[in-house]
């Protein structure tokens, strides 16, 4: 059975930092795709940033140039640095992995809330 824990979210002023973490654990084969999707309050989920096995990011153009997605495979974890925050960035952030175990499929981790005040 494979979980994904998070940590890291909180309460933060404008322009703060936060940095997300998250790990999964379990009978893991192999992590292909990790990422960051958020939720803020009557929106949709969108996705955050993600990145490959092969190191490949993919970030929203609302957060480029101000979060960093980083990947640790020794570990299974993924991390989201958050730099220059701003109100609207303020969501529960929710990681994703897929991940064989042994068949490849779609995990979630159980989301972070992050509150950025103005």
């Amino acid at each position: 059975q494979v979980q994904l824990v998070e940590s890291g979210g909180g309460l933060v002023q404008a322009g703060g930092s936060l940095r997300l973490s998250c790990a999964a654990s379990g009978s893991i084969s192999g992590i292909n795709v990790m990422g960051w999707y958020r939720q803020a309050p009557g929106k949709q989920r969108e996705l955050v940033a993600r990145i490959t096995a092969g190191g490949n990011n993919y970030y929203a153009d609302s957060v480029k140039g101000r979060f960093t997605i980083s990947r640790d495979n020794a570990k299974n974890t993924v991390y989201l640095q958050m730099n220059s925050l701003k109100p609207e960035d303020t969501a529960v952030y929710y990681c994703y992995m897929l991940i064989a175990a042994p068949l490849w499929h779609d995990y979630w981790g159980q989301g972070t809330q992050v509150t950025v005040s103005s």
